[in-house]
């Protein structure tokens, strides 16, 4: 169980014991409660140790432990809205506000919350204490480990069953599949099939396991089912079962199973599927009975999760299954319903809705089918169906959603939070990663682990998303990183009634009444998401501090007088989205939000209120305006992160440096020495640049990813003048200096000469290079001698270069290369083609002499049998010519 909440909670505790440089919470009547505070940080973090750090409780106390921890973590959420109330009152006050006592108290009581502690602890030792008596009065060897889990005997019901099934959209998957399993390869290989629920991958496994060369080259054939309850006995007697039809299974004895497995598939050559398989753990148990005798062997598998696939091949064929297109879906769907018959035409249109609105997934396209299949051939009734298909896949007897289900279910603990979120975004709405992965810290889903920062574990949760398909990946970055992604709508649609189910958020799509606020504050809500057709200002004025994060998804919002008393009804969020709200300025009242994490806004621009949002961990600003000025005293958000905003910010001075880690297009001003001073911690930073200052970002040790932008323009003129963005270059003898940390770099409009490229050829870490709209300046490039050491991606975007003299030497890593717009460049260096570890080449809108040494690239590496480079140009790949040999 996760316990990254109560740690957040820890951290502001120790702000308020220990911080000396955040004006806001200096107050005396706030400073008075200091030994509260201190005295509260320190059972916290004693019951931390006790209860989760120190694990060894025996396997006997795993259920109190548990029931422990859940306590614990209750009474501490109590204490945080506590301390949170009283943190608020005294800020009302401070700005003339005076709420409702009942709710706001000036004085701070923290009495009930330590008993509960103390009873908490009272318990765990009396556990202990018991347990010690137990271990001592019990002779060695009495105790007995019972095995965790069930398990189920399995037959070949579901294999049967994808037999009946009918395919449509997988012969191309098919081919690579069979083409791969057939390879000359003699060592046993295994090819896996990864998809998310519902996709077809069990189906795709069968018409692989049935197509007849399939069937002719391997001399034995087997299905095995795992699932995610299973044991090695049942498994044994499934394969066996499949491969001859052996009966009397059920009285031999294991290792009498494990004979007859190896009798039958000694020096044979073999093909077993490995049907639904969910842990790595269950194919180190399995691998086990399938001998490796050089006859060419093969196991397909089949799983949900990318982590599964590689533990069993690391580097053998991992085929990701994709969802069926529109066409597709409404080709099953014609298939499965009209069994070989035309569509009337009359039903042409509202059944192409319904395939569309299957969202690419045959399970979802085989339930419709099963629906429409009960339903009059009539135009009116298949119209009223094709606006009602998730309601329909939601009530199938057949468990559609349990199917997709069952992946919540296996996802370990510390991801469910960061997946049941998911369910508060709308239907196909596109998911900025960066934007996810700060929310969740400010959340506190994210588990600290001492040695990587909250970015890159949650990063890592993503991923793991990403991997167990639960989401798809819409859009890579230039590093091969996720940048955006969304939600099936059935996975959606798992995350809305989990999420409901354990309260996880209240989803409101109805106008709100009396009961709602019921429930608001019976069930101590956290979480609230609110519809489009829902006015935020509509919300219940009393106060219901038990919310703490707030998404609101309408666009139309009505200003009203009561809107401070709005914001004191929700005095104690952490999360505010309001990106869809444009057209009310909340700002005047924002100040009165002291315990904001993450903020997303529209503003015209920035006040200084907004300063003693001394928790903000994460601004988002939405804005018409093309620049904003950031307040002077910026520095005073001492725990902000991520600053991130549509227009240049301007920071004309600072008082002190800031922790931030990442900020977009910012301009420094005549009282702004450099960067270091300003942002000692950044680790990604986009920024103007100007021709008549310096520019050593080498001390900026953590920075990793820089965007630059040159100017014509000096530092010195006026702030308007400044953030326009001219069209002259820096200057032939501007210097950039680099830190030796970066890794991704992009340059824009600098202007700077292409022997200055020696200095960024240096780097040693540097990835991704992108040189865009005259970022190099002059007509002739030549790499010289020197490497690019750990360049993967570059990318040549609407420069003057005419002619590039380069060799495979130069770029030893380069896995893609991109050349857009370049228009005047007479050719790619033909030697490019010769690097070993080159994937693809994409150009676009270059000429037509680009596309001549394009050709001779495809030619000399087809000669060599180099047949796995892409090229693609304007959109079309250059075919490869692979020669065909005879069986």
């Amino acid at each position: 169980m996760a316990y990254a909440d109560v740690q957040m909670f820890m951290k502001k505790l120790k702000q308020l014991i220990y911080s000396n440089d955040i004006p806001i919470i200096k107050i005396p009547s706030i400073v008075r409660e200091v030994p509260q505070f201190q005295m509260l940080y320190e059972e916290l973090g004693s019951m931390i140790q006790t209860l989760f750090i120190h694990q060894d409780h025996g396997l006997e106390n795993f259920e109190k432990v548990t029931s422990l921890r859940k306590r614990f973590k209750a009474v501490a959420e109590e204490a945080e809205d506590i301390v949170d109330l009283f943190l608020s009152t005294v800020h009302f006050g401070n700005y003339g506000y005076f709420p409702r006592s009942d709710v706001f108290h000036p004085s701070l009581n923290l009495e009930a919350v330590m008993r509960s502690i103390d009873s908490i602890k009272m318990e765990f030792m009396t556990m202990s204490i018991d347990n010690m008596k137990m271990e001592a009065s019990q002779r060695p060897g009495t105790l007995q480990m019972q095995s965790a889990g069930t398990s189920r005997t399995k037959n070949s019901l579901r294999s049967k069953k994808v037999l009946e099934e009918i395919v449509v959209g997988i012969d191309r998957d098919a081919e690579i599949i069979r083409d791969k399993l057939a390879e000359d390869g003699k060592h046993l290989d295994v090819v896996s099939i990864v998809g998310m629920g519902g996709i077809g991958k069990s189906t795709l496994a069968n018409k692989v396991f049935t197509d007849p060369f399939v069937v002719y080259h391997f001399h034995i054939l087997g299905w095995v089912t795992v699932s995610q309850t299973y044991n090695k006995r049942d498994l044994l007697i499934q394969v066996l079962s499949s491969i001859d039809g052996q009966s009397e299974l059920e009285k031999a004895t294991d290792s009498q199973l494990h004979e007859k497995l190896h009798r039958s598939l000694y020096c044979k050559r073999y093909l077993i599927v490995i049907d639904d398989i969910w842990s790595t753990e269950a194919w180190d148990k399995l691998k086990l009975f399938f001998p490796d005798h050089n006859t060419g062997s093969r196991i397909l598998l089949t799983s949900r999760l990318t982590e599964v696939a590689a533990h069993a091949k690391s580097h053998g064929l991992i085929h990701h299954l994709q969802h069926l297109t529109e066409e597709e879906s409404w080709e099953l769907l014609c298939v499965k319903v009209f069994q070989g018959d035309e569509c009337p035409k009359w039903l042409i249109d509202p059944g192409k809705k319904i395939a569309k609105n299957c969202h690419g997934l045959p399970l979802s396209v085989v339930v419709m089918a099963g629906v429409l299949a009960k339903e009059p051939r009539s135009r009116d009734s298949w119209v009223e169906i094709s606006c009602s298909v998730n309601s329909y896949i939601a009530s199938d007897e057949k468990g559609c959603l349990e199917t997709i289900a069952l992946s919540y279910h296996h996802l370990p603990l510390h991801l469910r939070d960061c997946f049941l979120y998911l369910g508060g975004f709308l239907e196909d709405f596109r998911i900025y990663s960066p934007w996810s992965i700060w929310v969740w810290i400010a959340e506190g889903f994210i588990q600290e682990d001492g040695s990587r920062s909250l970015e890159k574990i949650a990063n890592g949760y993503l991923v793991d998303l990403v991997d167990r398909n639960l989401l798809i990946v819409e859009k890579w970055d230039m590093m091969g990183d996720v940048l955006c992604c969304k939600v099936h709508d059935l996975v959606r649609q798992v995350c809305v009634e989990k999420g409901k189910k354990e309260r996880f958020f209240l989803n409101i799509d109805s106008p709100p009444s009396n009961h709602l606020y019921e429930v608001m504050t019976t069930h101590k809500q956290r979480r609230v998401i609110i519809n489009p057709e829902i006015d935020i200002m509509s919300l219940p004025s009393p106060p219901t501090p038990s919310i703490r994060s707030l998404l609101c998804n309408h666009v139309d919002t009505t200003l009203t007088d009561n809107i401070s008393k709005f914001f004191y009804s929700f005095a104690l969020l952490r999360v505010l989205d309001l990106k869809k709200c444009e057209t009310i300025d909340f700002s005047p009242y924002l100040a009165l939000l002291v315990h904001l994490r993450h903020l997303d806004i529209w503003l015209s621009s920035l006040p200084p209120s907004i300063c003693n949002l001394w928790n903000l961990q994460t601004l988002i600003v939405r804005t018409s305006s093309s620049s904003m000025v950031l307040p002077s005293d910026i520095s005073n958000l001492v725990n902000l992160r991520h600053l991130y905003c549509e227009a240049d910010l301007y920071l004309p001075s600072i008082e002190k440096p800031m922790k931030l880690e990442y900020i977009s297009n910012v301009v420094l001003g005549d009282g702004v020495d450099n960067f270091q001073k300003c942002f000692p911690r950044i680790k990604r930073l986009a920024s103007t640049l100007y021709s008549d200052e310096e520019n050593d970002f080498e001390v900026l040790y953590h920075l990793q990813f820089l965007a630059l932008t040159g100017s014509g323009y000096s530092r010195r003129r006026s702030v308007e003048r400044e953030l326009l963005r001219g069209e002259q270059n820096l200057g032939k003898n501007h210097i950039i200096r680099f830190p030796a940390m970066l890794k991704q770099l992009t340059l824009e409009r600098c202007g700077l000469p292409w022997s200055h490229m020696s200095i960024i050829q240096s780097l040693p870490n540097l990835e991704v290079l992108a040189i865009k709209g005259n970022g190099f300046d002059g007509t002739l490039w030549e790499t010289g001698d020197e490497q690019f050491q750990r360049l993967k991606f570059l990318k040549l975007k609407k420069l003057n270069i005419k002619q590039w003299k380069a060799s495979s030497i130069n770029f030893p890593c380069l896995e893609r290369l991109e050349v857009l717009n370049c228009i005047d460049l007479e050719e790619i260096p033909l030697e490019l083609g010769d690097i070993s570890t080159l994937e693809r080449i994409h150009i676009e809108n270059c000429g037509a002499s680009l596309l001549v040494s394009l050709q001779k690239i495809r030619q000399e590496q087809d000669d060599v049998g180099n047949y796995e480079l892409k090229i693609k140009v304007d959109g079309r790949y250059i075919p490869s010519y692979v020669p065909q040999h005879d069986d």
